[in-house]
C-alpha cells in the first residue's frame, strides 16, 4: 500500500497503510458525532432538536439546559467534522473527548455495555478522539496540507489536559445542581 498516489495531501505524497487507516478512523468517528451533534443543534437524522434536547439536559441537571446543548452538540458536530478531515485534531479532538467524558458519566450507574445503557459507547469514541490526538490524523489530512499548524504537541496536551478539566467542573455542576434538586424536594416534599 507504499506508493506515490494523488491524494489529499498534495500534488503527490507517499501514502501508507497507517495514513488510510487514519483517515477511516477519523471519517467513521468523525461522521458519527458530527451526525449526534447535528441531531441535537438542529433535529437532523431524526434528533429532538435544540429546544427538545435543551429541555432533557436541564431535566437531567445540566443548568442552563439549552446552553448546556450547545456546547455538547457543538463538541459532537464541530468536533466531529473536525476530526473527519483532520483540521485542528488536538482542538477536534479535546472538544470530542471532553463531551464524551460528560456523556459518559451519564451513563456509568448503568454499567458499561451499550445493550443496558452503560457508558461503552461515549467512552469508546471518546478514547479513540483522544488517541487520535495522540497518533495525530496521519498525511491525509488537512492538517498535513497546511504544515500542521494546528496541530502541534503543545497544542495537544493543552487541549486534552483543557477538556479533561472543563468536563469534571461540568459534572461536578450537574451533581451540585442534582444535589440541590434533591434537597428541595425532601424540604418541600
Amino acid at each position: 500500500m507504499n506508493g506515490i498516489v494523488p491524494t489529499v495531501c498534495g500534488i503527490h505524497c507517499v501514502v501508507k497503510a497507517r495514513d488510510l487507516g487514519l483517515l477511516g478512523l477519523r471519517a467513521a468517528v468523525g461522521g458519527a458525532l458530527f451526525a449526534h451533534g447535528a441531531q441535537k443543534l438542529f433535529g437532523w437524522f431524526g434528533g429532538a432538536g435544540l429546544e427538545r434536547t435543551g429541555a432533557t439536559f436541564d431535566r437531567f441537571g445540566f443548568r442552563p439546559g439549552k446552553l448546556n446543548a450547545i456546547a455538547a452538540g457543538l463538541g459532537e458536530a464541530g468536533g466531529g467534522a473536525l476530526l473527519a478531515v483532520g483540521l485542528g485534531t488536538p482542538g477536534a479532538s479535546a472538544a470530542v473527548a471532553g463531551t464524551m467524558i460528560v456523556a459518559s458519566s451519564m451513563h456509568v450507574d448503568k454499567g458499561f455495555f451499550n445493550g443496558k445503557g452503560g457508558f461503552e459507547y461515549p467512552a469508546v469514541l471518546g478514547w479513540t478522539a483522544a488517541a487520535l490526538a495522540l497518533t495525530g490524523p496521519g498525511n491525509m489530512s488537512l492538517d498535513h496540507v497546511l504544515g500542521h499548524r494546528l496541530n502541534r504537541s503543545w497544542m495537544r496536551n493543552l487541549a486534552l489536559t483543557g477538556a479533561a478539566l472543563a468536563a469534571l467542573v461540568v459534572i461536578a455542576r450537574r451533581r451540585h445542581t442534582v444535589a440541590m434538586r434533591s434537597n428541595d424536594v425532601g424540604v418541600t416534599g
